[in-house]
């Protein structure tokens, strides 16, 4: 058998080694030339990816850190949900009424209740003596929702209770006192005037004849 080196001297076998270990050699460099590129795409989307993970940490509200995605929302109301299964399909209440309330009034404040429910309103009432159970007297004391705070006014409890985030979905608000009668007022027919006439904030007259 001829040496290896001696079989390299002869051209023809030199020739055949060289077209032979070419196309070898050029696909491995055409491996280490894609791979460098994808290595340099996957650095760069891992680098974006990143920096928009950052930014999305940062831009987002303090103490909303760990809560699942799609729980956060923009806005919200006092539609109430099912502690089970899902909440029926209806169109939310566009109207809120609520107001500061007191048991000595109970009796005023439970035709206003009536009156508004029948409306459509969400009822919403600051109980500022604390007194909460003396209302279950009433059978829609379980579908109005129930504030109590002690010794505070109706601007207290709507400064922290009405934020603009959860009213937002309402179109129009009623802040009313107790002692309000409502034998001669159609709510529905008051929104109908306040929004033909354009009105952001008004108030109703009181007849003093009746």
């Amino acid at each position: 058998m001829r040496p290896f080196l001696s079989l390299l001297k002869d051209p023809k076998i030199r020739r055949s080694c060289f077209y032979a270990i070419f196309p070898t050699a050029s696909f491995l460099c055409l491996i280490l030339l894609l791979g460098s590129d994808f290595t340099e795409n996957d650095n760069q989307r891992s680098s974006r990816w990143k920096g928009r993970r950052s930014c999305e940490n940062q831009c987002r509200p303090n103490g909303s850190e760990t809560l699942p995605e799609g729980i956060i929302a923009k806005t919200s109301n006092f539609e109430r949900r099912p502690l089970w299964g899902y909440p029926e399909k209806k169109v939310p209440s566009k109207y809120l009424f609520a107001a500061a309330v007191g048991i000595k009034q109970k009796e005023t404040v439970n035709k206003m209740v009536l009156k508004f429910l029948s409306s459509d309103f969400v009822v919403m009432l600051f109980h500022y003596d604390g007194n909460v159970d003396g209302w279950r007297t009433f059978k829609w004391s379980n579908s109005v929702i129930h504030i109590s705070a002690l010794n505070q006014t109706k601007w207290w409890f709507a400064k922290r209770f009405l934020h603009p985030d959860i009213v937002a979905e309402y179109s129009y608000i009623f802040l009313w006192d107790e002692d309000l009668g409502v034998e001669n007022f159609n709510p529905k027919r008051y929104i109908s005037i306040v929004r033909d006439e354009g009105l952001e904030i008004s108030q109703p007259a009181l007849d003093m004849g009746k």
